[in-house]
């Protein structure tokens, strides 16, 4: 547990990739685990809710340099909540992730990003807002602009996914990955002063598939 309060730092070492660590945040049943079960090993199953937290690791590459993500799947359960907190402490980074077929789910999602708020400097993580299941897109309560226009108001990267369909799950992580590594070289930072919580008003682009 006490693991989860370190705040991970960039590796010293050459030859070894920068460390990041990554927190996905979001109500239960939105996906978390399948996005990250399907990043790190391209599988998609029917997954149990998560206790606490789980624990994923990938390298990722990007051209000239490498880096390693430190993935936290929290769980999305209520009574876990406060423990939670433990976990994204510390994060270089955050995915908000809500079921487009669930409007509760978004609105937990901006409760998450209070929470972060509250927990961590302004600038001092990326966040990225996901919304997953749009294989479900029959079934959608939460439009693509209503995420977009929320993500764009808080200055958020903004993304649909389907882990079902493996529907831009890599696009997620690399970009995450891409801004992390600009970061820390000093490139692309919002000034301190700026409201919200992440750093980043690239245009984001639409997804038209997702799911668990």
């Amino acid at each position: 547990m006490a693991q989860a309060h370190r705040s991970p730092q960039p590796s010293a070492a050459p030859s070894q990739p920068r460390v990041f660590k990554l927190v996905l945040l979001g109500s239960g049943s939105v996906g978390k685990s399948s996005l990250a079960l399907r990043y790190v090993k391209n599988d998609f199953k029917s997954i149990l809710p998560t206790v606490g937290c789980a624990f994923f690791t990938k390298v990722v590459d990007l051209g000239d340099s490498s880096l390693k993500l430190e993935i936290w799947d929290t769980a999305g359960q209520e009574k876990y909540h406060s423990v939670c907190h433990l976990y994204f402490r510390g994060a270089n980074a955050a995915l908000l992730v809500y079921d487009i077929t669930r409007k509760d789910s978004f609105h937990k999602a901006q409760q998450w990003l209070k929470d972060l708020e509250r927990e961590l400097q302004p600038g001092e993580v990326l966040v990225m807002l996901v919304g997953n299941k749009t294989d479900l897109s029959e079934e959608r309560e939460v439009a693509f602009e209503e995420g977009k226009e929320f993500a764009d108001s808080q200055k958020l990267l903004f993304m649909e996914t389907s882990a079902k369909l493996n529907h831009q799950v890599l696009e997620v992580f690399s970009a995450v990955a891409r801004e992390l590594l600009q970061k820390d070289n000093g490139v692309g930072q919002a000034p301190r002063g700026d409201a919200g919580v992440a750093l980043n008003e690239r245009p984001v682009r639409q997804a038209k598939c997702c799911a668990q």
